[in-house]
């Protein structure tokens, strides 16, 4: 069972109003909670217990913009997600003229035009028909079918960072992220979309620019990542191969239109970003949940089928996303009972609904034994609704296929520091580690029986 004291442990619902520090979570029900205060930052599931206790909808907000609504609660996350009246983009209320934060803060930060639209265009702020012509037509790349045909190449490439990891060590330690969850997941999707082997390190590079909150880093990664992309297009036009990016310049929507360069781009480029850092991420947390749960650890070694249903687990208890983008209000409505203007905000605090314990009991306990869901994924890390991950698949994949070769390989896999040591990077709405120092320990033998291809 998790205590109050562990890094990566919710606090139970009688602790729920202080951080690990012992001090107290500035959370009013009628004040709005700052979302970059450290203190939130540092220890969001303790201020997510105490306003999901608060009422159904509670008030956020971050330095820049209007304060919005937050939804804590499980069964209004999903509503928040589904409701066709909650829209991602907020030229997408009639009748009013909302800005739009994120375009108010790259104009602001004198970021180019030219290059802020393969930002602000991306699938992520599209509603109704085009988000749906767009998701239908990307959604092709990411059926059940071709995911399950990368996975060959996907564990040869988790065989060969595994190897390197002990190499890296030596008798000391390696940082996971680094050498391991990064490489595989920027290799991984960078295999989808088309991308050589020789260029990976610099997409890793320009992807980790948008988690840095740092327009001088984010706009050239941009340029750098768009320039390219419309570049491969023009090649695969000329010379068509069985990657992404051929597959969305010949794709043909219900109507008989195309994809535009310039959407093309925006796709995938959302998909390389999103799809490195979260999966990178998932793989980081679920590891380090193992290792500080060592009940957990033993049990998944002694019964490996459990590994589709721990990655879950991970996302449920630990997973990078916390919070999604804005929904607004293109009518009066309620949520959980309560009313919400037209125009007005309201995020999904994802993370929150993943510990509800209206839904899951003893949420603050890591359980790989919980059941799953129907879609076995009962919790809302990879979303809900229309704007469900399209690549909640792949993920998953990824992260068994990953932690099930780093069990196979490193029977002594241990923290090379204290669970209260491992630091985060204080970015709002993820659940993100700096770095995973570990000491994989003696490499095990060859046996026939890999966790890894497990099911």
């Amino acid at each position: 069972m998790s205590t109050p004291t562990d890094v990566f442990a919710p606090a139970p619902a009688d602790e729920a109003t202080r951080t690990p520090a012992g001090e107290a979570v500035p959370a009013p029900a009628d004040v709005a909670v700052d979302l970059m205060d450290p203190r939130v930052l540092n220890d969001p599931y303790r201020t997510f217990a105490r306003l999901r206790e608060q009422a159904p909808l509670v008030l956020g907000r971050y330095p820049w913009g209007e304060p919005f609504w937050m939804a804590t609660r499980y069964a209004d996350v999903k509503a928040v997600l589904s409701d066709p009246d909650l829209v991602t983009n907020p030229r997408n209320v009639p009748g009013m003229d909302l800005p739009h934060l994120y375009a108010q803060a790259l104009d602001e930060a004198g970021f180019p035009r030219r290059y802020a639209r393969y930002l602000l265009d991306s699938v992520l702020y599209q509603d109704g028909h085009d988000h749906t012509r767009l998701r239908k037509v990307s959604a092709r790349a990411f059926t059940a079918r071709r995911v399950a045909h990368l996975r060959p190449t996907m564990e040869a490439m988790v065989d060969a960072l595994v190897r390197t990891l002990a190499e890296r060590a030596g008798d000391g330690a390696v940082d996971l992220l680094e050498h391991f969850a990064y490489p595989l997941s920027i290799a991984t999707i960078c295999e989808i979309a088309g991308v050589p082997e020789a260029e990976r390190e610099q997409w890793r590079a320009w992807s980790s620019a948008f988690y840095t909150m740092d327009p001088a880093l984010l706009e050239p990664a941009v340029r750098g990542m768009a320039d390219r992309l419309h570049t491969m297009i023009e090649q695969r036009r000329a010379e068509p191969t069985g990657d992404l990016l051929t597959g969305l310049a010949q794709a043909v929507g219900d109507g008989g239109e195309r994809l535009t360069d310039e959407e093309i781009v925006t796709l995938v480029l959302a998909f390389i970003t999103a799809g490195n850092e979260a999966t990178a991420q998932l793989i980081g947390n679920g590891v380090a949940a193992l290792l500080t749960h060592p009940d957990q650890l033993a049990l998944l070694r002694s019964e490996p089928g459990l590994l589709p249903r721990a990655v879950h687990e991970m996302m449920r208890w630990c997973g990078p996303a916390q919070i999604t983008q804005p929904r607004y209000a293109t009518r009066d409505l309620t949520v959980g009972g309560m009313p919400v203007r037209k125009g007005e905000q309201v995020m999904a605090v994802i993370a929150a609904a993943g510990h509800d314990p209206e839904v899951f009991p003893a949420p603050e306990r890591f359980d790989i034994t919980r059941e799953p869901g129907p879609r076995r994924d009962t919790h809302v890390g990879f979303g809900f609704g229309p704007h469900y991950c399209l690549g909640a698949a792949l993920a998953l994949q990824e992260a068994e296929a990953a932690i099930g070769a780093l069990l196979r390989h490193f029977p002594d896999l241990a923290l090379a520091v204290a669970p209260s040591d491992l630091e985060r990077q204080l970015f709002p709405g993820s659940w993100r580690l700096r770095a995973l120092p570990l000491r994989p320990g003696r490499a095990a033998e060859p046996r026939e029986k890999d966790l890894a291809r497990a099911d």
